[in-house]
């Protein structure tokens, strides 16, 4: 098969992240298991969702993994001219939700690991697919358990999110987290009287901007990011029940995208610590209190690092980059120890958004790359 033809197939499955993932990762497993791949499929508890790990070669022996997630995101509310879950091919690009990020890869490894079972490869390849990436690099952790209890680990990862075929070594680490702010309710007419939960949540929002100057002004700096310092981002703020009631409840959504060089752990006890002290200045009543939605950690591989030199020596780069978004890679790198990079057809510019596209060149471009792949664990790493 083509890689557009397991593009199409792969489009047509709407893995949105809410929706379960299975009938594509059987999909895929009766494809690889056609061909003599050693197929592990793990389920979520619901038996709804699933990730797939896959070996082509050699089983006693670690080998080059190619990481990809099948979930993608809503369309719902998007203007799109397309179906977003029929692919179409017009003027040099595959449209369809998910084209770009990232079953544009998933179709290359596909391609790729079907061809690699044809060949007597002494080095193996693995092929990791996850699901609920999109929503905090959920699904990917049972995969990383199992990897953890295995005899061994693969040699490198290359996840292939897109980078218009540019190899990153690295991007932030996430904090998601959830601030409960506790008030006392009251008539609005007497609104002194009682203590007001949203006003709570906007002096903590206040608190995270102070945060943000201070790390913008004063912070680790890593010019290879656009944005080149540890950031703060309120995303959700909510809270009350009608506008005559002081509301005595208010829960604030917010992140910390950190460098390496910034503990996230640091940031998060300063910003309880200032939460304690806003709710002490209000009255004895009043708390805030912090939980931990989810979290991932960044991914900074050395630009000398093995496999940096090996997978630009696939795509013939001279220099590397740093991407904004985060991904399974901080997971590999960080609890497995395995090198890691990251390399994947299209921008993700074109990521998310209606008329979501990857164009054919940058498909045929991670053919290519995995084609040397496959001729390099031909003769070993």
């Amino acid at each position: 098969m083509t890689t557009l033809e397991h593009l199409s197939r792969l489009i047509a499955w709407p893995t949105v992240s809410r929706d379960p993932n299975m009938a594509l990762i059987d999909d895929c497993a009766d494809r690889l298991r056609e061909v003599g791949a050693h197929v592990t499929v793990l389920p979520n508890a619901a038996g709804t969702k699933a990730n797939l790990f896959a070996t082509i070669g050699p089983l006693d022996r670690p080998g080059v993994m190619l990481s990809g997630h099948t979930d993608v995101v809503p369309v719902d509310g998007q203007d799109w001219t397309r179906d977003p879950f029929a692919m179409t091919v017009e003027d040099g690009r595959i449209y369809g939700r998910g084209a770009c990020d990232m079953k544009g890869f998933v179709a290359c490894a596909m391609r790729a690991a079907l061809n690699a079972a044809t060949r007597d490869l002494v080095t193996p390849l693995h092929l990791a697919l996850s699901y609920d990436e999109e929503i905090g690099c959920i699904g990917v952790r049972s995969l990383i358990d199992m990897l953890a209890d295995a005899p061994f680990t693969p040699a490198m990862c290359i996840v292939g999110e897109p980078t218009s075929m540019q190899v990153a070594t690295g991007h932030k680490g996430k904090r998601a987290l959830r601030a409960t702010c506790v008030g006392r309710e009251g008539h609005s007419a007497l609104a002194p009287m009682a203590v007001n939960a949203l006003h709570l949540g906007a002096d903590l929002i206040t608190a995270l901007r102070e945060t943000q100057a201070h790390f913008e002004a004063r912070g680790a700096r890593d010019g290879d990011y656009d944005i080149p310092f540890t950031t703060l981002h309120a995303g959700k703020f909510s809270g009350g029940v009608a506008l005559n009631i002081v509301p005595n409840n208010a829960t604030l959504d917010f992140e910390i995208r950190n460098l390496a060089q910034d503990d996230p752990d640091a940031i998060v006890a300063d910003l309880t610590q200032a939460a304690a002290r806003i709710a002490a200045a209000l009255d004895p009543v009043a708390r805030i209190d912090i939980a931990e939605v989810f979290a991932y950690p960044g991914l900074d591989t050395a630009p000398d690092a093995r496999v940096v030199r090996f997978v630009k020596g696939l795509t013939g780069a001279n220099g590397t980059i740093k991407v904004a978004f985060g991904t399974e890679g901080g997971l590999f790198s960080d609890r497995l120890g395995i090198p890691t990079v990251i390399c994947g057809p299209g921008s993700m510019a074109q990521g998310h958004k209606p008329d979501e596209y990857v164009d054919l060149d940058q498909l045929s471009r991670c053919d290519a790359m995995l084609d040397r792949l496959i001729a390099a664990l031909e003769t070993g790493l």
